[in-house]
């Protein structure tokens, strides 16, 4: 499920909070509205004349329009017309209506309250209608960039594997020891690649379908950093320096997703910079947080594009890696799953700095192993 997020002004989220209530809240909220007003009103009737009290109810009756129903928007519409009528009307505190006038000016103001009432439960019908087009617009042009995003990330390591193993099993006897270890690297590699591919998926999934539940637990951030560093396994092409701090504590944090926020920024760093580049982790034990640092010496990221990096599929334009854009997101997602933060900067060396500030609780071991 792919969410997309609207910017909505304060007023208009509280008109969908409105709407949502329960219908006996909605009719008592709109009549005391109506009531309040006409209490209002009634106090100050002989400043302002029955004729703008007629005005000032309107009003009252087209925010209530607004904020609920149509049905209680009926009744409030209903019910400003009878009290405009027996109490501010001459003659006063009757229905009776003595000047031909007056008679005209309350029925125009009967018929104008119910079109109002009508037009604007319409209106925010049309609206509803509007809103849910463009969301679904926006949903396909979102499964569309990902399904063409994914049709080349997904597809070339398929045909990497499907590839492999065909040489492998029509001609095992032409195939040297060697070569056929080559074959079976590039079968782990390309399986790997389309591995983190169907996780990244998956992950972007939980986070936006809002399933996702943390499972906090003490954890040995240098012992993560090593787990992650392992699983990378890309030692060969780039040099991942890390430092760890026999001093820091445990934190309590859920590993498992703090595993996929350091792989996925490692990984990019790998993917955007050149062979031989560093990466560099540390990991600092600030005021109740965890804080983690992951930097490059690479080209680092265009200023015009850091704004966008954290969006779902955006790719630095004119690099050739691979990716479906996703990592960066899933970990934004993460991150703030935890209630923390992720931020990009420039590294001094050059390249991109990514600070993650996770709060948590923490306990060193030394305490730990005493309990």
């Amino acid at each position: 499920m792919i969410c997309c997020n609207f910017n909505f002004h304060p007023f208009a989220l509280m008109r969908f909070r409105t709407r949502k209530l329960p219908l006996p809240i909605q009719y008592v909220l709109s009549m005391v509205s109506v009531l309040v007003v006409s209490l209002i009103c009634f106090s100050t009737a002989d400043l302002i004349g029955y004729r703008l009290v007629a005005m000032v109810l309107l009003m009252t009756t087209s925010i209530v329009a607004m904020l609920f129903e149509i049905i209680p928007v009926l009744l409030a519409a209903i019910l400003s017309a009878v009290i405009w009528n027996f109490f501010f009307i001459p003659p006063l505190y009757t229905f009776h209506i003595e000047y031909a006038e007056d008679v005209v000016m309350f029925l125009l103001y009967f018929v104008v309250a119910i079109v109002n009432a009508v037009l604007t439960f319409k209106i925010r019908a049309a609206e509803k209608k509007a809103r849910d087009q463009e969301e679904k617009e926006k949903t396909i042009l979102l499964y569309n960039t990902l399904l063409n995003s994914l049709s080349h990330e997904l597809r070339t390591p398929l045909a990497t594997i499907i590839g492999a193993v065909d040489t492998l099993r029509d001609h095992p006897e032409k195939l040297t020891a060697a070569s056929q270890a080559a074959l079976m690297e590039e079968v782990d590699k390309a399986a790997a690649r389309l591995n983190q591919q169907v996780e990244n998926l998956l992950n972007m999934s939980r986070l936006e379908s809002g399933i996702l539940k943390l499972r906090m637990d003490w954890c040995d951030v240098n012992e993560l950093v090593h787990t992650v560093i392992r699983k990378n396994n890309l030692s060969n092409t780039h040099l991942i320096q890390f430092f760890p701090d026999e001093q820091l504590p445990l934190f309590k944090l859920d590993a498992g997703i703090m595993e996929h926020v350091l792989h996925n920024l490692i990984h990019n760093a790998i993917l955007y910079t050149p062979e031989k580049s560093i990466v560099s982790i540390q990991v600092e034990n600030a005021q109740n947080a965890c804080v983690f640092h992951i930097s490059d010496n690479g080209p680092g990221i265009p200023q015009e594009d850091k704004f966008q990096v954290f969006e779902k599929f955006f790719r630095l334009p004119g690099n050739r890696a691979g990716g479906s854009g996703l990592g960066l997101s899933i970990v934004k997602g993460f991150v703030e799953a935890h209630q923390g933060r992720i931020e990009l900067q420039d590294a001094p060396q050059g390249g991109a700095y990514f600070k993650v500030y996770i709060p948590a609780e923490k306990s060193y071991i030394t305490n730990l192993k005493n309990e």
